[in-house]
């Protein structure tokens, strides 16, 4: 209980106990979890764990809460390669929400690299919840920097704020800078205004766009 209980942290007791008879059910056959990951946002919880953010771009809703608990629990009973493969379909065969849910979870899973199939699918859509979810402490540990780059660019296009972005100020180098001043650039020369956030990459390495982005950003 107490694993779940890290998990979940914003579930209320009700919720907890209605997601435990999940739980036991995936810990007798893992491959329940097929059937009962969709249900989770009717058989257990679903909404913001912070009202600030309702569509859970910087922290997990609570329904992502409740499956990465039940993808845990799976994980214990099965080995990598079966792993894998259900995280796989799960993210393939769900919806946006669970899609999401699935990339939140990535941290918790020993998949090694064989969840970045999943993180690049979801870069390549517009979805601003998808996208976030990307690019959490999975991506910051196992996207290459070029892909890494690429994801946060992807961010400022679509609108998701770089808060949601784990190991942003770690990772953000010269190059990241260079590409940020050029979209900048790109922006400015089409009479359209900059998000703000890119200057949250542009002020870390000055040297690096000096002289490249010589118009303040403005907010989108």
């Amino acid at each position: 209980m107490s694993a779940t209980i890290d998990r979940t942290p914003h579930l209320d007791q009700a919720a907890r106990e209605r997601l435990a008879e999940l739980l036991a059910e995936v810990a007798e056959d893992p491959r329940r979890i097929s059937v009962l990951f969709p249900a989770v946002g009717r058989r257990v919880v679903r909404g913001p764990s912070n009202p600030a953010d309702p569509d859970g771009l910087r922290s997990p809703r609570l329904e992502d809460e409740a499956r990465t608990a039940l993808l845990v629990t799976a994980a214990a009973r099965l080995d990598r390669a079966a792993l894998v493969r259900e995280v796989g379909q799960l993210y393939r065969f769900g919806d946006a929400d669970e899609k999401r849910a699935v990339l939140r979870a990535l941290p918790d899973l020993d998949v090694a690299d064989e969840g970045l199939p999943l993180v690049a699918d979801a870069l390549r859509t517009n979805d601003v919840r998808l996208v976030a979810a990307a690019l959490g402490p999975y991506a910051a540990q196992h996207l290459d920097a070029a892909a890494w780059r690429q994801g946060v660019l992807k961010c400022l296009f679509v609108g998701v704020p770089l808060d949601a972005v784990a190991g942003l100020d770690e990772r953000t180098d010269e190059e990241l800078a260079r590409m940020v001043a050029d979209y900048g650039n790109e922006r400015v020369a089409a009479g359209r205004s900059v998000p703000s956030d890119a200057w949250r990459i542009l002020g870390r390495h000055p040297e690096a766009v000096d002289g490249r982005f010589p118009v303040p950003p403005q907010e989108a």
